[in-house]
């Protein structure tokens, strides 16, 4: 089990329990496993995400205390509220904490923002399944775009952030919520989140405040500093470092570690199964492709969306694309590796570089197609989707922690 950063602060010697909803690859799980938590059980849809979260958590960590009535497998939670609201109910007393961010995107600002979009009632399955459940605890994440109305002419509708806010007061929770940026966490990007925190007994109020008042000793307890660079995070993982053919992929080449430069390197590195990096594959840039990376390295500026004067001078017409900052933190990643370029290298990030961003150790290893395309973006969640989805482990980490110290 992974270090805790408090101790003794469950009532019981037991650790507490929690269920992860749409799960994903396993980014709160893993931070709730480090902080010394026990999972019941996780439900995510997609089988490629499970696939991923199976392998490490389950597997490799026997995190969870899987009930016997649920198949250890990808589940839709509409199905799961409708086959076994008998055992959810018997649950009720004996879950600390529920969490997880029901999928985004038709809330998020980044894409195309689209009210009709099917997912965006899973925001009303996760309250059900609250209902049902009756944890202590709520924790609920999700993009800014949550908490903006949709346009309905000329004026804008109520945000679902207020829906559920209003739905777990009625349910007896006390609830507080807020936009967070993980930049300022240890998190070598600027990602901000809608966090909801509900609680049956106290304040939630307090998780807020003491996400703050901790970080400092939490991360220097691993020797992490507040703020990280992308060249911090990534140095090691440049090409430069030498490539060999992919295990996985036999037309594709993986790339080698380098030494590990910094204290961030270091802890994402401890644990780590074998010389090479999992998930390190490079993506395969025609020749035209890489001179103008090349050309938009040494000319555009850095760590801010091409103009569209720059797209037009190098023929790109791709709507996002970012040459990223060693300097810097990384723009929110999103679930298209093509908007942004390698800061020292003309190429885009692997899907390992994509879990540094996102704080996943390097043990930690993901699973099936590497992306997809098509009409098969709506119902794959390849790697790097499951990353880019995620919510950054080290920051459920903290979040655990805090959550104990105040239960």
């Amino acid at each position: 089990m992974g270090q805790t950063f408090y101790k003794g602060m469950h009532a019981s010697s037991q650790p507490p329990v929690y269920i992860d909803l749409f799960a994903g690859c396993g980014g709160i799980s893993l931070g709730l496993y480090n902080a010394g938590w026990k999972g019941l059980f996780a439900i995510e849809k997609s089988p490629m995400a499970f696939s991923t979260l199976k392998h490490n958590l389950i597997e490799k960590k026997n995190h969870f205390d899987w009930p016997s009535w649920l198949s250890v497998s990808e589940h839709d939670i509409t199905d799961v509220l409708e086959t076994f609201e008998k055992e959810l109910k018997k649950l009720q007393g004996k879950v600390d904490l529920v969490v997880g961010g029901p999928p985004c995107q038709g809330f998020s600002l980044a894409g195309r923002r689209n009210e009709n979009d099917e997912r965006n009632t899973l925001a009303k399955s996760y309250v059900t399944f609250v209902k049902l459940v009756k944890p202590r605890m709520v924790f609920f994440e999700n993009v800014r775009g949550f908490t903006i109305g949709f346009k309905r002419q000329s004026k804008r509708g109520k945000a679902y952030s207020e829906y559920i806010e209003k739905e777990l007061r009625k349910l007896g929770y006390n609830v507080k919520s807020d936009i967070v940026d993980f930049s300022e966490f240890g998190i070598p990007q600027r990602r901000k989140r809608f966090i909801l925190v509900g609680m049956r007994d106290g304040d939630p109020e307090q998780y807020f405040k003491k996400i703050v008042e901790i970080k400092k000793a939490f991360l220097e307890g691993k020797k992490l500093p507040e703020t990280v660079s992308l060249y911090e995070a990534l140095s090691d993982l440049e090409q430069k470092h030498g490539e060999r053919q992919s295990s996985e992929s036999p037309r594709f080449k993986e790339g080698n570690y380098g030494e590990a430069e910094s204290d961030y390197q270091k802890w994402m590195r401890r644990e780590t199964i074998g010389k090479f990096p999992d998930s390190h594959r490079f993506a395969r840039h025609n020749k035209k492709t890489v001179e103008r990376w090349i050309d938009v390295l040494a000319n555009c500026p850095k760590d801010v969306l091409l103009s569209n004067e720059w797209k037009y001078k190098f023929g790109l017409k791709k709507k996002s694309i970012t040459p990223l900052d060693c300097k810097s933190s990384c723009p929110t990643l999103t679930t298209l590796p093509d908007d942004y370029i390698h800061y020292s290298e003309p190429r885009i990030l692997t899907v390992r570089e994509y879990a540094r961003i996102q704080s996943f150790p390097d043990w930690y290893e993901f699973k099936d197609k590497y992306t997809t395309g098509g009409k098969l973006r709506k119902l794959e969640v390849p790697r790097y989707t499951q990353v880019g989805n995620a919510v950054p482990p080290l920051f459920a980490e903290l979040s655990g922690e805090v959550f104990k110290a105040i239960m």
